[in-house]
């Protein structure tokens, strides 16, 4: 079997390359990168150690999208991930859309051209902003946590499901990410194209770079080791706001599954792929773990109130585990130690992933 991942010098589609490649099962694992975000080119040289290949391209451009050799499957991990992205001054709206929705149909034709199946990793940011912020949250153990009584639907006691809402505004990120599921599933049903969907949770591990738009988590424990100013934003400054995380070789078992799957329903082709509410952690939780780790480090309560914040997310992943017999196998202290032992190991790490 020949996997194309595109996107593959990125955190996500490096450690998927890697994690595929280290299965054993003889498949050809290659991909492209157009090398715009700053490391990349780390990644690509642990790419090649472990014999994959790495072709320069760009998902935006549909004559370099054309070129590639054909494959069996696509899976897709090319994006500007950033929930900013469009309105933070380092990349336009215009770019973003260029990226994260003109890149996905790019890759469709090819897909519809070669005849090969589609993975897109998607987000939870896809899911309505509004019934977020108007959920009734409790603080416990320095966390919020939504009060049974106030829970809109598609929100359970494990978390937000498949069900929940999805209609604007969900930020730009969002919006691109959203409208790129829709065509790829409306490609798989027009051109008879086995299509998968993977809203994932914040994605964290060793090797992501320290910055915000690659992840709360690493960008937070690698901050706080060096002692950089970290800021509790919006939210009464408390650091109270959760996210819950997923290393990115949990995805491999069900990427396994899904590369090798049959005919699937159609109402089965997206999921929640996250660690749930055992990963789920505030800023403030995560502050006090490295505090513990690093020597404690006071933090500035900032009340500003910036765009498509939002003060709870954590996914169920019910659906997964019922389809695909998934389940989330790194737990999350494992997940802060391996991001802060490898900061550790490499005290440049931020000047690597800083913008040129």
């Amino acid at each position: 079997m020949r996997i194309l991942i595109s996107g593959i010098c990125g955190f996500a589609g490096s450690t998927i390359a890697r994690g595929l490649a280290a299965q054993g099962t003889g498949d050809e694992i290659f991909g492209f990168d157009n090398f715009i975000r700053p490391g990349s080119e780390v990644n690509r040289a642990e790419l090649k150690k472990a014999g994959i290949r790495v072709l320069h391209g760009d998902v935006r451009a549909a004559s370099d999208v054309d070129a590639l050799p054909p494959s069996d499957w696509l899976i897709d991990a090319a994006a500007n991930p950033s929930v900013l992205a469009g309105i933070d001054g380092r990349s336009s709206s215009r770019q973003l859309v260029e990226h994260n929705l003109g890149g996905s149909v790019n890759l469709l034709e090819y897909c519809k051209r070669v005849r090969a199946g589609f993975i897109l990793l998607s987000t939870s940011r896809v899911y309505s902003i509004e019934p977020l912020l108007r959920l009734d949250l409790a603080v416990v153990d320095r966390a919020y946590v939504p009060t049974a009584s106030s829970l809109p639907p598609g929100v359970g006691p494990q978390g937000v499901t498949e069900h929940f809402a999805t209609a604007a505004p969900v930020s730009l990120y969002g919006a691109t990410k959203l409208a790129s599921e829709a065509l790829a599933l409306e490609y798989g049903q027009t051109f008879n194209l086995p299509v998968y969907i993977n809203r994932c949770g914040v994605l964290a591990g060793a090797g992501q770079f320290g910055r915000p738009d690659q992840g709360i988590f690493s960008y937070w424990i690698n901050s706080h080791l060096r002692r950089r100013p970290l800021r509790y934003l919006g939210f009464h400054g408390t650091g109270h706001q959760v996210r819950d995380c997923l290393h990115p070789l949990d995805l491999g078992p069900v990427l396994r599954q899904q590369l090798a799957a049959p005919a699937t329903p159609l109402a089965d082709r997206i999921v929640n792929l996250s660690g749930g509410l055992a990963s789920a952690t505030s800023l403030r939780q995560l502050n006090d773990w490295c505090d513990d780790r690093f020597g404690a480090q006071p933090i500035e309560a900032d009340l500003t109130a910036r765009p498509f914040d939002i003060p709870w997310m954590v996914l169920d992943s019910a659906k997964a585990e019922r389809v695909w017999g998934w389940r989330p196998r790194t737990p999350v202290i494992s997940i802060l130690e391996e991001i802060a032992a490898h900061a550790g190991a490499h005290p440049d790490w931020l000047d690597l992933s800083a913008p040129l």
